[in-house]
C-alpha cells in the first residue's frame, strides 16, 4: 500500500503497515509498489471496510519488551503477533494458546515467590487469576470463527499498535495501548488482550440467550444495567435502558421488531465481553505485577490507556480507557452544501481527563475526605488521566508502598484514584460514514477531531492509493516543528527522549468504510 517511509533518522516510522481490501476478483489491489496480493480467497461476504492504513512515530526513550512475566511475553508471545511493515497470515487458534504459555509462567512464578503455602491473610487481594483456567477457543467458536487471521502491528516508544483482520468473515479488531512511565503494560496488552477478548467472545452463545427470552413468558429483562454503553445518544444504536420495562420495546420510530430486539441484546453481549476481557487483563497484569514488584518496584507506576475498535458486518464497537480516541468521519446527509462542507467529525469515545468536566466532578465525588485529589491539574499530582490500566500504586495502598521516595504518593486516603471502567459504545455503519481515525493523545495533541478528519478527506481525495495515517503522522511532525521553531529534519535529528519535549509518541490507524464492497483479498506487501 505504500512506499518505503520517507521519515527518516532518529524519528523513522517504527511502525507503517497497510491492508487494502478488493471487491472484484478480476482486479489487483492498488498498491503504489507495485506488490502483488495474496491468493484470492473466493468467499463472498459482506465487510464494513475497504482498508486500512497504520503508522507509529516514537519520541520516549524506553526499554524495549522488558522481561515481564519470566520473559515469556517478550520472547514467545509477541514475536507472534508482531509485524510491523506488513499483515501476514497466522493460525486463529494456535495448538498451544498464547494464554496458557503465560499462565503457565506466571504460576510458576508464583510457586517460586511463594516459600510457604498461602493464609488468607497473605494471598492475593485479587479475586481469581482466570488464565490459570483459560485456553483458546476452536476456530468453530464464537461469533468471530474463522481458521486464519491477518496481523500487523508492532511498538514505537511507549506505544503499541495491534490490527487483526479475517475478511472474508467480515471483521476486523484495532487496538491502541498508549503506555506511559514504561512500556511493560502495553506490551502486556498486546499480548494478551485480543485472545482473552476472543476468549469472552466464545462464552457467548446466543442460541441460549434466545431460550432465555422465550422463557420469559413475555417479559424482556434488560441487561448490562450498570454499564457504561451508548452514551453517545444518536449515535448508538444500543436499546435506551429506561425502555425495557415489559414486553414491548420502541424505539425512536415505534415498536422494535423481535429481530432488532436480538440484535441489540446480541450487541450488549458483545459490549459485555469487550468489559470482561479488559477486567481480566488488569486482574492479571496487577497480580503480575504484585509478584514481581520486589525486584522491580517500577512496575507499580507503569500503565497505559487503551482504545480497542471492533468493526464486525456494519457494528463498530468501541472500548477506551484514558485519552486515547476514535473519531468517525461522516456526512450529514439532510445537508445541502458541497461534500467538504457536509462532511463531520464525530468522536465515539469519551476523553478520561480532568480536563474533561464530568470526569473531574466524578473523580472528587468518589473522594470526598480527600481535599488532594487533583494536584496541579492532575490525579494525586501523578497523572493527567482518570481511568488508565495498571499503574496499580494508584489503585492499592499495598502496591504504592513498594515505591520509595518521591516516587511513593502520600496521603492515599482512599484508592483506587484511577479507574478501569471503559466507555463502550457500537455505531451501526452507514452509507453516510466515510472513514474512522484511531488515534493515541499524541495526533490530539496537535489536531482537533475536525482538523484531522478535513486533512485525511482531503488527502485521500488525491491519493486514492495512498497512506493516510502516515500522512496524518507527517503533519503532526510538520506542526510541532513549527510550534519549536524547528525544520522538520531538525526536529527528527533530535533522539528519542529528548524529542519527547515537543511531541509524544504517535499511533494512528485510518479505516476506510465502504458498507457495499464484497472483499475477497488482501495486501500483505508494503
Amino acid at each position: 500500500m505504500r512506499e518505503g517511509s520517507t521519515i527518516s533518522s532518529e524519528g523513522e516510522l517504527k511502525v507503517s503497515f497497510g491492508y487494502q481490501c478488493s471487491g472484484d476478483e478480476r482486479k489487483s489491489c492498488m498498491i503504489s509498489n507495485g506488490c502483488t496480493s495474496l491468493p484470492k480467497t473466493i468467499i463472498q461476504r459482506t465487510s464494513s471496510f475497504s482498508c486500512l492504513s497504520g503508522a507509529a512515530l516514537s519520541a520516549n526513550a524506553t526499554l524495549a519488551n522488558t522481561n515481564i512475566c519470566n520473559g515469556v511475553i517478550r520472547a514467545e508471545i509477541l514475536p507472534t503477533w508482531d509485524s510491523p511493515n506488513s499483515f501476514r497470515k497466522i493460525p486463529s487458534s494456535p495448538s498451544l494458546s498464547r494464554l496458557d504459555m503465560l499462565s503457565s509462567s506466571l504460576q510458576s512464578n508464583f510457586s517460586t515467590l511463594s516459600c510457604s503455602p498461602s493464609t488468607p491473610s497473605d494471598a492475593p487481594e485479587y479475586d481469581s487469576f482466570s488464565l490459570k483456567s483459560m485456553s483458546a477457543p476452536s476456530a468453530s467458536e464464537g461469533f468471530l470463527n474463522t481458521m486464519e487471521v491477518q496481523v500487523a502491528g508492532g511498538a514505537a516508544g511507549e506505544d503499541r499498535v495491534q490490527a487483526v483482520c479475517s475478511e472474508e468473515n467480515g471483521w476486523l479488531f484495532c487496538a491502541i495501548y498508549d503506555g506511559f512511565n514504561g512500556r511493560d503494560a502495553a506490551d502486556f496488552l498486546a499480548g494478551t488482550l485480543y485472545e482473552t477478548i476472543i476468549y469472552y467472545f466464545s462464552l457467548l452463545d446466543w442460541n441460549e440467550k434466545q431460550d432465555a427470552i422465550r422463557a420469559t413468558n413475555g417479559s424482556l429483562q434488560c441487561v448490562l444495567e450498570n454499564s457504561n454503553i451508548g452514551q453517545k445518544g444518536g449515535i448508538s444504536s444500543m436499546i435506551d435502558r429506561n425502555k425495557c420495562l415489559g414486553i414491548d420495546i420502541f424505539s425512536d420510530n415505534g415498536l422494535y421488531s423481535k429481530g432488532e430486539v436480538s440484535s441489540d441484546l446480541f450487541r450488549h453481549g458483545v459490549l459485555d465481553s469487550l468489559k470482561r476481557a479488559l477486567d481480566q487483563a488488569e486482574n492479571d497484569f496487577l497480580y503480575m505485577v504484585e509478584q514481581e514488584m520486589d525486584d522491580r518496584p517500577d512496575l507499580v507506576s507503569v500503565g497505559s490507556c487503551v482504545l480497542v475498535a471492533l468493526l464486525h458486518g456494519k457494528d463498530l464497537y468501541t472500548l477506551n480507557l484514558g485519552d486515547s480516541r476514535a473519531v468517525l468521519a461522516t456526512y450529514d446527509p439532510g445537508n445541502e452544501k458541497s461534500e467538504y462542507e457536509r462532511l463531520q467529525a464525530l468522536q465515539l469515545t469519551d476523553s478520561h481527563t480532568v480536563d474533561n468536566d464530568a470526569e473531574r466532578a466524578q473523580l472528587l465525588s468518589d473522594h470526598p475526605d480527600d481535599q488532594m485529589t487533583i494536584v496541579s491539574g492532575k490525579v494525586k499530582g501523578k497523572l493527567k488521566v482518570t481511568r488508565a490500566f495498571g499503574v496499580g500504586y494508584l489503585k492499592k495502598e499495598k502496591l504504592n508502598d513498594a515505591l520509595m521516595g518521591i516516587l511513593r504518593v502520600r496521603n492515599l486516603i482512599s484508592p483506587p484514584y484511577i479507574s478501569t471502567q471503559p466507555s463502550l459504545n457500537v455505531h451501526r455503519i452507514s452509507e453516510s460514514d466515510h472513514f474512522v481515525i484511531l488515534g493515541s493523545d499524541g495526533l490530539f495533541d496537535f489536531f482537533s477531531n475536525e482538523e484531522a478528519v478535513r486533512l485525511v478527506h482531503s488527502y485521500i481525495l488525491q491519493n486514492r492509493s495512498g497512506d493516510p495515517a502516515k500522512f496524518l503522522l507527517e503533519q503532526v511532525l510538520e506542526r510541532a516543528a513549527d510550534s519549536a521553531g524547528f525544520s522538520t529534519e531538525e526536529l527528527m535529528n533530535i533522539p528519542a527522549g529528548r524529542r519527547r519535549k515537543y511531541h509524544d509518541d504517535v499511533t494512528v490507524i485510518v479505516v476506510i468504510l465502504g458498507t457495499n464492497q464484497r472483499t475477497t483479498k488482501a495486501s500483505t506487501c508494503m
